[in-house]
């Protein structure tokens, strides 16, 4: 291993190489560092939104949710509630209803997603009271039902805080068809607009008092479900394994990122995709990498021959044209993340891609540096280098002692 190693250096960076094959090798080393450059930066930068996204979900969603298997099935749930005022690891739980209704505000009619909470607790379980912008998580201070609003779903309706909305339950409307009357229809003051910075509660959802929401969907005392706020959201998937063992099918218990699996899995699957395109980089410098050392192996042919006449074993010598290809996967990876880590650390200090403010959330592009990327990405450069290095390594040593020597 040492004799291979040390023939292998003096091969790779002999001054005596033609310079041609040299040339080659130098642009096989820039390749992969600028794969293995992009590729750290890019999943960084996957990260990095990876990240943004759970924050402001985490931050606005309760952490576990338990509901009936059948969406919009509501009962009494008390065994959960028993259950989970007994678990440490919860620190809030907050009942909820959920339901389809009719808002109809100055000739404009939006079908949305009403939720019944309460007020108090649903401020401790979920990151709702926090994204209010205009008025107040607040039911109980107007002498009308109070209703809080997503900012999309208020711009769509012209409404802004103290207007009044028109509410039609789906719960009373199928009895009026059938017998000539008045469906169920309430009216709500906008006590609140929240911004979530998420399309879909912002455009579809509004928020009323759980007791009206009962009343407006016609379920008496029941409820569809608690949402759960951990002491630490790190376990909200060992605590779902926990009620789902405890509960059975009975309930269909979800986490947050059940939530939004969709959303999760669509941003994992592009970022597989973008690691395989780049990667492509690598692949392209490791094809300079297998012609240079085709063209050492030609070069070194008597080398080659007098190694095996001296007892050399072609083990020795598939080695020596194998440690070339890792040694510059080595050199390109160390290279490659120097740089990606150097450009990372600038936008995460300096913010040298910066976003608009006032179209984004964040003031530029958000970097997240995991190890395990880091891994990878070595992983990568060195198995294509290997690869490359595979084909004259064999040629080499099936090369014959007695040919190579005469032939030279």
């Amino acid at each position: 291993m040492n004799v291979a190693r040390v023939i292998a250096l003096r091969y790779l960076f002999s001054r005596e190489r033609l310079g041609f094959v040299n040339a080659i090798s130098i642009i096989s080393i820039v390749g992969v560092t600028i794969g293995v450059a992009a590729l750290i930066v890019v999943l960084s930068v996957f990260n990095g939104f990876n990240g943004l996204v759970t924050s402001i979900l985490v931050n606005f969603d309760p952490h576990v949710r338990v509901e009936r298997p059948i969406r919009g099935d509501a009962g009494s749930y008390e065994e959960v509630q028993e259950f989970l005022s007994q678990e440490r690891d919860v620190a809030v739980f907050a009942p909820y209803v959920s339901g389809k209704a009719l808002i109809v505000s100055k000739n404009v009619n939006r079908v949305v997603n009403i939720k019944g909470i309460d007020a108090e607790k649903t401020r401790r379980a979920t990151g709702l009271a926090d994204r209010i912008v205009l008025g107040a998580l607040s039911f109980e201070d107007r002498n009308v039902n109070g209703i809080v609003l997503g900012l999309t779903l208020a711009d769509r309706l012209g409404s802004v805080v103290g207007d009044t909305l028109v509410m039609v339950s789906p719960a009373g409307s199928e009895p009026a068809l059938l017998q000539m009357g008045q469906p169920l229809i309430r009216k709500f003051i906008v006590a609140g607009i929240y911004e979530s910075n998420n399309k879909e509660y912002d455009g579809y959802y509004a928020y009323v008092s759980l007791p009206i929401a009962q009343e407006f969907f016609k379920l008496g005392e029941k409820i569809h479900g608690f949402e759960i706020r951990l002491r630490r959201f790190e376990d909200s998937y060992a605590f779902k394994e926990t009620l789902t063992e405890r509960f059975g099918d009975a309930y269909r218990v979800l986490s947050w990122y059940d939530l939004h699996r969709d959303l999760f899995t669509v941003m994992q699957i592009e970022r597989w995709i973008a690691y395989l395109i780049l990667s492509l980089i690598v692949g392209v410098a490791s094809f300079n990498l297998l012609g240079s050392l085709t063209m050492s192996v030609i070069e070194k042919t008597r080398d080659i021959g007098v190694l095996r006449a001296m007892g050399t074993t072609r083990q020795t010598v598939t080695l020596v044209f194998m440690l070339q290809g890792v040694f510059v996967g080595i050199l390109g990876a160390a290279t490659g993340l120097t740089l990606g880590m150097g450009l990372l650390y600038l936008q995460r200090e300096y913010h040298l891609f910066p976003l608009d403010p006032s179209v984004y959330i964040i003031p530029a592009i958000p970097v997240q540096i995991v190890w395990s990327d880091i891994l990878l990405v070595t992983a990568t450069a060195l198995v294509f280098c290997s690869l490359a290095a595979w084909y004259p390594a064999r040629r080499a040593a099936t090369l014959i002692p007695a040919e190579a020597i005469r032939w030279e």
